[in-house]
């Protein structure tokens, strides 16, 4: 369960958002949708520890009942994906997993990373360089790279924005289809209804106001 409490976040002169509160539990999807500065991006930087100094913020964000506030990033085991895929260039596909996994013999990482990519029909690509594959083979590869840090929640900074029709509707069903499976939490930053999973909740920022 992820949960977010009270957040408000502003910057010196405009709120961004005001007293949010929402629950997402294991396998849904909460969509936030907003115009362009409605604070969606920070948002998500404020679940998982990266927002920008300028910003103020208040509340608290807790998964599965533990305040996320007062750990470090890398210690939130809160995952994001973003537009771009952001694959290491000089690390082959299976090298792209295996940075994710957790450390343990070579053997037992090598197997889990060649087990997924089997899973997204992608076992004749381990050895081949980013550079090589298609738009929707790479950005299985990022999903993956993901989901084998074992996140406890995922954050999604419109992932599918840059992806054509055909391909995106088939990236989506493969994101949505992890998320269930694995139980994972998530919250999604989209500014396509298209993008939203059926009978996801929708959470609609308003602009942003002044401050007097």
């Amino acid at each position: 369960m992820l949960e977010l409490v009270d957040v408000s976040l502003a910057t010196p002169s405009r709120t961004l958002v005001r007293g949010l509160s929402a629950r997402v539990g294991a396998g849904e999807v909460l969509a936030v949708m907003g115009e362009s500065g409605s604070g969606k991006s920070s948002l998500l930087a404020f679940v998982c520890g990266t927002l920008a100094p300028g910003l103020r913020a208040g509340g608290s964000v807790r998964l599965d009942g533990a305040d996320l506030g007062a750990l470090p990033t890398v210690r939130r085991r809160v995952g994001i994906l973003f537009q771009d895929d952001l694959l290491f260039p000089h690390l082959s596909v299976r090298g792209n997993l295996l940075f994710a996994l957790p450390a343990g013999p070579k053997a037992r990482r090598v197997a889990e990373a060649d087990a997924a990519l089997a899973h997204a029909g992608l076992a004749t690509l381990a050895e081949a360089m980013p550079h090589t594959l298609s738009g929707g083979q790479r950005a299985r590869v990022s999903v993956l790279r993901a989901l084998l840090a074992q996140p406890r929640a995922l954050l999604l900074d419109e992932p599918f924005s840059k992806l054509d029709a055909a391909l995106r509707a088939r990236f989506r069903g493969f994101v949505f289809e992890q998320l269930r499976a694995q139980g994972i939490p998530a919250l999604l930053v989209t500014h396509d209804p298209q993008d939203v999973p059926e009978g996801a909740r929708v959470l609609q920022l308003d602009p942003p106001a002044d401050d007097a």
